[in-house]
């Protein structure tokens, strides 16, 4: 997988030259921060699941995983001016090194440098993408629309996160699918295991955002109690024994001392196990839809994932 990520990284730096040179520099500032590449390495590994003996991935899985990845880079941008984000991956934010309006229009440039790519593609890839993109607006707006609320539900904490984080991963499996030309049911198979994963993956995430530390995160820990974005550990201690207090220091804005105060009731409540075993519930369920697969390795390597993202939190704080 390193060689196929090397090749990723390669093209993504092709495919977001521009003939104006710092609108070149703005695209390309996330991309040379680095990261794990997860869902290009998801259309990747799908594309190779019914190969007994895997070798290179095509240039359309390439390329698939490349457009994924643009969509995934665009959103970043996007969310860091939302958010007023100062870091992302531990190096400075497109929106706080450049401005604002630069993160805004390199973002749109890195969607329609993915939409280009998809169109190259076929029709098919093309239209999910653009669907995509239409969700993870929706999945956005919706959590916006749910800032700084106490009595936010967990029905509408999964929705959001289904729009928002869920759906990509779900196209950037089912595109790997698509391009290497597999039956129908193999193709919905791998759909089903990237939105099961990705639901996994937030939850995952919004735990080490309550238990993690800022360099662990290469942002600030807490960072979402700031912006209102109250996840489902969050959700969920509110309903329990700690709930009253939580409800008197949540609802509005909160100063360093406050979030500290919340992170330390949230890290002592039964709510961070419980959203974990929720998490190991979208695992389940995404490796069972693998069942229709061949057994080889693209199969157990989109297995392994699964257990590697919930260690994840192990690694962090043993919850």
């Amino acid at each position: 997988m390193a060689d196929h990520i090397s090749r990723v990284d390669e093209e993504l730096r092709q495919v977001v030259q521009s003939d104006e040179p710092f609108l070149t520099e703005v695209a390309r500032h996330l991309i040379d921060a680095g990261g794990k590449r997860v869902r290009p390495a998801l259309t990747i590994t799908a594309s190779l699941v019914t190969t007994d003996d895997p070798g290179p991935a095509g240039y359309d899985a390439i390329r698939g995983g490349v457009a994924v990845e643009l969509v995934h880079q665009g959103s970043l941008y996007h969310d860091d001016v939302i958010d007023g984000a100062d870091t992302r991956r531990t190096v400075e934010s497109v929106n706080s090194r450049f401005g604002n309006l630069e993160a805004i229009l390199a973002g749109d440039y890195l969607l329609a440098r993915a939409s280009q790519i998809a169109a190259d593609l076929g029709t098919e890839v093309a239209a999910l993408l653009a669907g995509t993109i239409a969700c993870l607006c929706e999945g956005q707006v919706r959590e916006i629309g749910s800032a700084f609320d106490v009595d936010r539900t967990e029905a509408a904490y999964l929705e959001s996160i289904a729009g928002k984080t869920a759906a990509l991963l779900a196209t950037a499996a089912r595109i790997g699918g698509i391009v290497a030309d597999l039956s129908r049911p193999e193709v919905e198979a791998l759909t089903s295991f990237g939105h099961h994963y990705g639901m996994a993956f937030q939850v995952v995430d919004d735990v080490l955002d309550l238990t993690a530390t800022d360099g662990q995160l290469g942002k600030p820990a807490g960072n979402d109690l700031c912006e209102g974005v109250y996840t489902l550990p969050v959700i969920r201690a509110l309903e329990g024994p700690s709930g009253d207090e939580l409800r008197c220091m949540l609802g509005g804005a909160i100063d360093p001392a406050t979030r500290d105060r919340v992170l330390e009731i949230l890290r002592g409540d039964e709510s961070l196990a419980t959203s974990m075993a929720t998490a190991i519930e979208f695992t389940g369920t995404a490796s069972d839809a693998l069942d229709v697969l061949p057994h080889t390795p693209a199969v157990a390597t989109l297995r392994q994932t699964c257990d590697l993202l919930l260690s994840r939190v192990d690694a962090v704080s043993g919850v």
